[in-house]
C-alpha cells in the first residue's frame, strides 16, 4: 500500500520542508509529493521544476524548454527505506549544441544516483569488496562498477595537466599467464606515491603511449625515471624523454633483487649437490640467505653463523651480493665507479655463473646504475603500490575484464579526486 502526501494535505507541509532542506533544493525546483511504498521498502520523493527558461548547459544561451524527460535517482536511505527522487527534467534545444537536459542540482549529469549517495558509495568502496559495499548499500554490482568508473573518469579530467618531474616505471601481473599490466607512478620528493598510468602488457608501446600524453616540452621537464632492465621500458623512454640517457635510473631496489635472485640460484644447486650426499644443512635456509645480516633473527643467528663460515658456494655468494651494499654508500658517482670496478673483478673470479650473469648485466647498464647518485630515486615506492595492488587481484580472485583492473588499480590508488561536486 502506497501512502502519498501532497501540497496542502495535513502534516504533508511538513514533510516537503523536510526533504526540501534535506535535499536543498532552491528555486525553481520543488517538492511536489512524497509517497511510502511500505511493501517495496521505499520512498519516492517527487520534484517540480517551475522555470520554463533555461541556459543551455554547455554555452549559456538562454532558450525556452521545448520538452520534459522524466528521471529518477536513488538516493541516500530515508531510516530503513530506499529513497529515490523522480523529476521531470526539462530538455532545451541550443542551435549550437542541440538537444541537452539541464542540469540538477542534486546529480551530475548522466548519473543514475544523487551526488550524495554516489559518495557514500565510493567511500564504501575504497573501505570493502565491492560484493560488500553492494550488500550494504542495496544495489547491484553493475551500478557499483559504473560509479567506479564515472569516480576514475572524473579524477582524471581533474588531474592536473603537468607531466610529474619524477616517475618510476615497473610491470604488474593481473593474475596468471602472461596477463602484463605497464605502471607508471608519480614519485615526487614529500608526496605519497600515487599511480599515474596503467597501459596494456609490457612492450616497448605499452610507455610509449603514456609519453605520447605529454608534449615535448613537458616531457623536457621530467628530470629522472626509476626503472629496472628490461629493454622495451628503457627504449620507450630514449625515444621519447629529451636527454634519457642521463635520467633513466636503474635503483637499489632492482639491482637489490637481481643479486638476492642469483644468490638463491647458487643455493638451489648447492642443497640439490649436497642432498644427494645426505648433507641437509641447507634445508630450510633460503630466506637467512635473502637478509642482510643485520636483519637475521637472533634465533637464527647461531645457525646462520655456522654456514657462512663454511666453505660454501652459497655462503661465498651471499658475500658479494653483501658486498654490493656497500657501493650505494658511496659519495658520488665517480666513486661508486671505482668501487664497482674492484667488485666486479669478484664476482667474475667467483666461478658462480648466476652471479657473473648478473655481474655482466650490471656492467652493460653501469651508466644508469650510476645516475642514481644524481638523482637519488628508488622504486621502493612502486613496488609498495605493487604490493596494494598483488592486494586488489587476491581481493578479486584475479581479473579476467583488463579494463576493471586498470580501473580498480586508478581508483584505490590514483591518488584521484573521485567525488561528484557539492
Amino acid at each position: 500500500m502506497a501512502v502519498r502526501y501532497r501540497l496542502g494535505y495535513s502534516g504533508a507541509m511538513q514533510d516537503f520542508q523536510l526533504y526540501q532542506q534535506i535535499l536543498g533544493l532552491v528555486e525553481p525546483w520543488h517538492v511536489k509529493a512524497v509517497t511510502l511504498r511500505r511493501e517495496e521498502g521505499e520512498v519516492e520523493i517527487e520534484v517540480e521544476c517551475r522555470e520554463h527558461a533555461w541556459g543551455c548547459p554547455e554555452c549559456g544561451q538562454r532558450m525556452h524548454v521545448h520538452a520534459w524527460e522524466r528521471r529518477r535517482w536513488r538516493h541516500l536511505d530515508s531510516c530503513q527505506f530506499k529513497t529515490m527522487i523522480a523529476a521531470e527534467v526539462p530538455r532545451v534545444s541550443c542551435a549550437e549544441h542541440g538537444t541537452q537536459t539541464v542540469a540538477v542540482p542534486w546529480a551530475e549529469k548522466f548519473g543514475r544516483f544523487t551526488g550524495l549517495m554516489e559518495r557514500l558509495a565510493i567511500e564504501l568502496l575504497r573501505e570493502c569488496s565491492v560484493s560488500a559495499a553492494c550488500l550494504i548499500l542495496r544495489i547491484s554490482w553493475d551500478e557499483a562498477d559504473r560509479i567506479k568508473q564515472r569516480a576514475v573518469e572524473r579524477g582524471l579530467v581533474r588531474r592536473q595537466a603537468q607531466a610529474p618531474r619524477r616517475l618510476g616505471v615497473d610491470e604488474k601481473s593481473a593474475g596468471r599467464g602472461q596477463n602484463y599490466v605497464t605502471v607508471v607512478a608519480r614519485l615526487e620528493p614529500g608526496k605519497v606515491a600515487t599511480v599515474e598510468y596503467v597501459g596494456d602488457g609490457r612492450q616497448q608501446e605499452s610507455l610509449d603511449r603514456y609519453w605520447q600524453t605529454w608534449s615535448a616540452e613537458q616531457l623536457a621537464g621530467v628530470e629522472a625515471v626509476a626503472m629496472d632492465m628490461w629493454e622495451p621500458y628503457r627504449n620507450s623512454t630514449l625515444a621519447h624523454v629529451p636527454g634519457a640517457r642521463d635520467k633513466i635510473v636503474h635503483d637499489p631496489f632492482h639491482v637489490g633483487g637481481m643479486l638476492s635472485e642469483a644468490l638463491d640460484k647458487v643455493r638451489l644447486a648447492e642443497h640439490r649437490v649436497l642432498m644427494e650426499r645426505g648433507d641437509k644443512r641447507l634445508l630450510d635456509s633460503k630466506y637467512l640467505w635473502l637478509r642482510g645480516w643485520e636483519n637475521i633473527p637472533e634465533l637464527q643467528r647461531a645457525r646462520f653463523d655456522e654456514l657462512r663460515g663454511q666453505r660454501l658456494k652459497t655462503s661465498r655468494a651471499w658475500a658479494i651480493k653483501e658486498m654490493f651494499r656497500d657501493f650505494w654508500a658511496s659519495p658520488s658517482a665517480e666513486d661508486g665507479r671505482v668501487f664497482f670496478k674492484s667488485w666486479y673483478g669478484w664476482a667474475i673470479r667467483s666461478r658462480l655463473e648466476p652471479l657473473k650473469k648478473v655481474a655482466r648485466s650490471f656492467r652493460s647498464h653501469l651508466a644508469n646504475i650510476l645516475t642514481y647518485f644524481d638523482h637519488r630515486i628508488t622504486n621502493a615506492a612502486l613496488e609498495g603500490l605493487n604490493n596494494r595492488i598483488a592486494g586488489l587481484v587476491k581481493k578479486a580472485y584475479g581479473y579476467r575484464n583488463r579494463e576493471r583492473f586498470k580501473t580498480d588499480i586508478l581508483f584505490h590508488l590514483g591518488g584521484l579526486d573521485l567525488y561528484p561536486a557539492q
